[in-house]
């Protein structure tokens, strides 16, 4: 590999989530980097076990196609087991150092600890208070909004995880909604609420250098199904309300990272889901609404994707689109060599002129700029 830690450790940023990151900082960086290393900075994967040791699919992951980022679960959906990455704070803390260990780049460790009934980091495993779910935060007020995201980030920090898919802005549009609704996911069915609420969750997070993630692009709040299970299409009940949230905090200048949704909308995009989406993701969330910071799609393997399309179609046309960090959560189905098969097939499209080598390094520049951002390098 071309690029040392002790070349990323001289470019640490000494003041916390400065907003005066040098481009010719980062320009230093992608110069050192091959394109193979640049294309891992756009992967996330999920894996299996509690440790990370040498020939385990991770450690291979993370040596051999340079990912940038993973994810930690506590079930393996797969094989209907509660045990997968988490089993103690002690067990977190080391498996987190060892996968530092193996990355000249810093990771992005991420997890879905939105609080309520999404926590991998429960209190039986001997974790800190759990944290109120969106709904009764938005029901408490912006002070507990504010007290239980200090709380969580100061906790993930601690265990070596800098990245939290939460908040949720997704409006309650539809409360019975099998996914948003239904669990208590969102802060409220008020876009100001919900913007007001997402706004102090994420300064906790700020407060303890973890990264927060909005969820889910362009809105999930309205839809009837899940996309976890298949097709989701939310034509008819979604409005241009539920962007209100994504649009206020790209304003406010608290959006730096966003998931989009895998919800079909014919009058955004009559084709593609939005995740796929040029016209959704490029038109209206880079465009329209101003976004330069980094995009993930939800987990490619949902079936509202992995059903419809192959992944050599959705890599290359989600990466198309806009988005900067495909996630492969590996826990609804798992496939060890899942990583080796994107890559490929990104290099591959990269050969053939399906994707320009100026769309890979604008995903890796924001990439690498969040890092800095968040001081991991």
């Amino acid at each position: 590999m071309l690029i040392s830690k002790r070349f990323f450790t001289g470019l640490m940023l000494s003041s916390l989530f400065s907003f005066n990151v040098s481009a010719g900082e980062i320009d230093n960086m992608l110069s050192e980097m091959t394109l193979e290393q640049k294309v891992g900075q756009m992967l996330l994967v999920g894996f299996r076990g509690f440790t990370a040791e040498e020939g385990s699919q991770i450690v291979r992951d993370i040596s051999e196609y340079h990912i940038g980022s993973v994810i930690l679960f506590d079930r393996d959906v797969a094989l209907g087991s509660n045990e997968r990455n988490i089993k103690t704070s002690e067990q977190v803390k080391t498996l987190n150092e060892q996968l530092q260990s193996y990355s000249n780049i810093p990771l992005l460790i991420s997890i879905d600890q939105e609080g309520g009934f999404v926590t991998r980091l429960k209190p039986q495993h001997g974790f800190r208070a759990n944290t109120p779910s969106h709904q009764r935060l938005g029901e408490e007020g912006l002070e507990a909004t504010l007290n239980a995201s200090e709380v969580l980030g100061r906790n993930l920090s601690e265990l070596g995880i800098n990245l939290n898919f939460a908040p949720v802005v997704d409006l309650n549009v539809n409360p019975q909604n099998p996914i948003i609704g239904r669990f208590q996911r969102s802060f409220s069915d008020d876009p100001n609420s919900v913007t007001a609420h997402a706004a102090e969750f994420i300064r906790g997070h700020e407060l303890n250098r973890v990264g927060a993630v909005l969820k889910h692009f362009p809105g999930h709040g309205s839809s009837e199904n899940d996309s976890h299970i298949g097709f989701t299409d939310v034509s008819h009940t979604w409005s241009d309300v539920e962007l209100k949230p994504f649009k206020k905090l790209i304003e406010k200048d608290k959006a730096d990272f966003i998931m989009t949704a895998h919800v079909f909308n014919r009058h955004l995009d009559s084709e593609v889901p939005a995740t796929l989406s040029k016209r959704v993701i490029d038109g209206i969330l880079r465009n329209e609404l101003g976004f330069d910071g980094v995009i993930i799609s939800d987990d490619m393997n949902m079936g509202a994707i992995k059903d419809h399309f192959d992944h050599s179609e959705s890599v290359v046309m989600a990466i198309n689109a806009g988005v900067d960090i495909l996630l492969f959560g590996n826990n609804l189905e798992f496939d060890e060599n899942i990583i080796p098969t994107v890559h490929s097939i990104i290099m591959t499209a990269i050969e053939d002129g399906e994707v320009s080598v100026e769309r890979i390094e604008e995903s890796a520049r924001r990439v690498l700029k969040f890092k800095q951002k968040i001081d991991l390098i």
